[in-house]
């Protein structure tokens, strides 16, 4: 089917989404990427606003309501983490039995008419978008970080030398399984000391 692509790409960057929540710690959910300033979201925030705006943009703008409340009961690390791996593993099994036409049928993106394909894509770039902050704010943090789109500075630089995709858990029952024991995420090699661009080495 013409619009598979969209379902893969929604379903892996749901696994992107947990795997990053997961690299956090559950003293981090008050912080913000700047102390005392409100302007940036803190790391409870951005977990509310993924899943809160998802389910809206999934009800509203797409038909597709999974039956459940966006937040989970106890808004802690773990069970936001399994909050939204839930409704959004539901939500890729209803996004399989969408065909074509459903896909270029026009919805509503707001106040614009716009096709669900089109939407689709942008809640992808969305959900990407919030990712790519939080992963700063590991950053910011002073933490190292496991691959979540390719090889880190952390798992050994930059692909053309050759650096490892590092993943903290193989899966998401791994992850589960291992954060509701405390962290028993995958061991990070010794840091390369080759610069992080792939500007090339001046002779």
């Amino acid at each position: 089917m013409t619009y598979d692509f969209l379902v893969e790409s929604y379903e892996t960057e749901r696994v992107k989404i947990v795997s990053m929540w997961g690299e956090f710690r559950d003293e981090d959910m008050h912080r913000r990427s700047r102390d005392g300033d409100p302007r940036g979201r803190s790391v409870h925030e951005q977990m509310v606003h993924q899943c809160v705006s998802e389910d809206l943009w999934f009800r509203n703008m797409l038909g597709i309501d999974v039956s459940a409340p966006p937040l989970p009961e106890k808004e802690t690390r773990l069970e936001f983490m399994k909050r939204y791996a839930e409704d959004s593993e539901k939500r890729v099994a209803i996004l399989r039995t969408k065909d074509e036409s459903w896909w270029s049928g026009e919805t509503q993106f707001f106040d614009v008419p716009r096709s669900r394909a089109w939407v689709m894509t942008r809640r992808i770039a969305h959900s990407a978008h919030h990712r790519g902050q939080q992963m700063v704010m590991l950053r910011m943090f002073g933490y190292a970080l496991h691959s979540n789109y390719g090889p880190t500075a952390d798992t050994g630089g930059l692909m053309q030398n050759h650096a490892p995709t590092i993943y903290a858990y193989p899966n998401l029952t791994s992850l589960f399984a291992g954060e509701s024991a405390g962290g028993t995420k995958s061991a990070l090699p010794v840091r390369s000391d080759k610069p992080v661009t792939e500007r090339p080495e001046k002779e």
